[in-house]
């Protein structure tokens, strides 16, 4: 495992981007791929959300748009977030109600995160077999999958370590 730029652990690190900048990028071409625009507006805040280090909570993405910005309208932003989730861009850690950049953006797919209760931080398990268990279990009860965020609290190794 490996530490991402922005702060999340790695269990993955040969398939995606670790800066901001190479995010946006990548999401980029995926709204290309996918005949969607990425406004600038939709841009910037993603690119906030990926450089953040740590899940980020909506108010405190208003007030970096308002620090860079000099204003921002919260609707504007909560519909460029909007947008981001439902095209699997970002994440959103309701238990902790922030947002996080997906490790993954070409791709959309479901993964649990490990959300240390001490620092705050996210670890995206990168690892299918776990979202297939879950959505193999609940076919099985006749229960038809739309999406799924597992969120699994406890305390990651830097915080058990202190």
């Amino acid at each position: 495992m490996t530490k991402h730029a922005h702060g999340h652990e790695c269990t993955d690190p040969g398939h995606h981007v670790h800066d901001a900048k190479g995010y946006v990028h990548a999401v980029e071409e995926a709204c290309t791929e996918r005949g969607l625009r990425l406004t600038p507006l939709r841009a910037q805040v993603l690119g906030l959300v990926a450089a953040a280090g740590k899940p980020i909570k909506a108010y405190d993405l208003l007030d970096l748009m308002k620090h860079e910005n000099g204003s921002s309208a919260p609707p504007t932003v909560y519909r460029a977030l909007d947008f981001l989730l439902e095209q699997g861009f970002v994440h959103r850690l309701a238990s902790i109600n922030a947002f996080v950049s997906c490790h993954h953006p070409q791709v959309q797919h479901s993964v649990p995160f490990l959300i240390c209760d001490n620092c705050q931080n996210a670890v995206e398990l990168e690892d299918t077999r776990i979202a297939g268990l879950l959505e193999t279990q609940a076919k099985a009860l006749g229960f038809g999958v739309r999406a799924q965020i597992l969120e699994v609290h406890g305390l990651c190794s830097e915080c058990q370590r202190r």
